[in-house]
């Protein structure tokens, strides 16, 4: 799954253009590398947002093409 996709379908970022703006601006790493927003991401990859002076940094527990909101926690773990 994209990199952008997964972090709008896990609810980290509330739109697809946003997380796709965020991947272009360098604030989203992938395992430490920046990454863009065509990324794959699989299970085990540890994907780290900045958010002005917040960092969220989770670890890929799953990837779905569509995900109930109550669900959406469980695609990742909080680190």
């Amino acid at each position: 799954m994209r990199l952008d996709k997964f972090l709008k379908v896990s609810r980290l970022i509330k739109r697809r253009t946003v997380a796709n703006e965020a991947c272009d601006g360098g604030r989203v790493t992938v395992n430490g590398a920046l990454a863009k927003a065509s990324r794959d991401v699989k299970p085990g990859d540890v994907i780290e947002v900045r958010f002005g002076a917040r960092t969220t940094r989770v670890e890929v527990v799953s990837v779905g093409e569509s995900v109930a909101k109550a669900d959406a926690p469980a695609m990742y773990r909080e680190i």
